[in-house]
């Protein structure tokens, strides 16, 4: 064995056993304790592991997956935009609903409420506005649809989960709203450790999905860091999970989907990774993307990131969905920068890499929410470019490798 190869060797244990002791590894917020001075262990550690886990990642190859974007595709009314998308959904049907921060809804929390929900047919032409004025409006975060086409807006703004038929009225409502005329009401407190959470109300919730058996599963997302059970019928089970960074814990539950076989995936965002949970919140794995973008690939907004802020920020699950079909696989959509979508496994395997970094057409920034009515159909919600992308996927991978130059 070379010298090379022994240190590669040596490196790669090494790092094996900090990212065991660390699973958050590559955060720049490991760096820091309550006192301002990590430990001796921990810092070797990630010393180590940010220096050399890149030039590690770069020697990965990944298949480039061939796409198309579909041009105007969402034909909206004269004069009317999107604002911020933060949510797309498709029904049984093929109807798409967008859930969009436009600031047109009234009723503001603390600042003017950013939500409204749209509708649009399989062609992309307008169809109706869903829950126009609705009291839970606050700021727009996901939308989902159910098995039997019920329409579920996750609002972050107002802590509340809102469930419509598909003749738009409200049947079920999750959580509660803070009372702006209260004396006491103001923006959550982003404290360390949270307060405590309370069963049946939610700080800033992010995501909803189904199991086989209709039970109903929330991520309570920026604040209380888990994952609420409701039975089909919306009475409460229990939740799962607490902030932090081992097996379990959350720092960011921010999208959640769940497999044919009931098996519960939750993108921990803030952690950079995917955990794997059963219906009763059992940790079963976790897995991360770590493929670096390509040198050169600005973000839309802001300095290039580098270093530790970077190795934080890739593969940073912002987004997931499974779509149906006898092979399931996963689709994911990394936060801001470096802004792609990744096709894995169930396992946690990079089957593809879609797109990157920027404002044209088969190009992202903030895919906050996507829908996957097929393998080769992928609808990508964008908070930084303010749209939607229809995505026709090729049915051949164009294998490619990602390598630092």
């Amino acid at each position: 064995m070379t010298g090379a190869s022994r240190r590669t060797s040596t490196t790669i244990k090494f790092g094996a056993k900090c990212m065991h002791d660390y699973p958050n590894k590559l955060l720049p917020r490991v760096l820091e304790n309550s006192a301002g001075r990590p430990p001796m262990k921990l810092c070797l550690c990630v010393s180590i592991v940010i220096l050399l886990a890149l030039p590690l990642f770069a020697q990965q190859s990944v298949p480039e997956i061939s796409f198309d974007s579909v041009p105007d595709f969402f034909k909206l009314p004269s004069g009317m935009n999107f604002g911020e998308v933060p949510g797309v959904a498709v029904d049984s049907k093929g109807n798409i609903y967008v859930f969009t921060r436009s600031n047109t809804a009234t009723g503001p929390a603390y600042a003017p409420a950013a939500a409204q929900l749209l509708e649009f047919n399989p062609k992309g032409d307008f169809l109706r506005e869903i829950g126009k004025g609705l009291y839970g409006w606050s700021e727009a975060h996901t939308v989902r649809i159910d098995k039997n086409d019920n329409i579920w807006a996750i609002d972050k703004g107002s802590d509340m989960i809102i469930m419509f038929n598909q003749a738009g009225r409200v049947k079920m409502v999750f959580g509660r709203r803070k009372e702006s005329a209260d004396e006491d009401s103001k923006p959550w407190e982003h404290v360390n450790p949270p307060l405590p959470a309370v069963n049946g109300l939610f700080r800033q919730p992010t995501d909803v999905a189904w199991d086989s058996e209709g039970n109903i599963y929330i991520t309570d997302g920026y604040i209380n860091s888990r994952v609420a059970k409701y039975d089909k019928n919306g009475e409460w089970v229990k939740s799962w999970g607490t902030r932090g960074t081992g097996p379990g814990q959350f720092n960011l539950p921010h999208a959640i989907a769940i497999d044919r076989n009931n098996n519960i995936y939750v993108g921990d965002r803030s952690n950079r990774r995917i955990q794997v949970f059963d219906t009763e919140g059992n940790f079963l794995r976790m897995f991360t993307i770590d493929v670096p973008p390509p040198p050169g690939i600005p973000p839309v907004n802001g300095d290039t990131p580098t270093g530790a802020r970077l190795a934080g920020m890739i593969g940073a699950p912002n987004s997931l969905c499974i779509p149906p079909g006898p092979s399931q696989v996963m689709f994911v959509g990394e936060s801001t920068y470096p802004g792609r979508l990744f096709k894995v496994s169930l396992d946690g395997k990079v089957l593809g890499v879609i797109g990157r970094s920027g404002r044209q057409l088969k190009q992202f920034s903030g895919v906050h929410q996507l829908a996957c009515p097929s393998e080769t159909e992928i609808y990508a919600a964008e908070t930084s470019n303010w749209r939607v992308q229809k995505l026709i996927l090729r049915p051949a991978a164009q294998t490619s490798a990602a390598r630092s130059k």
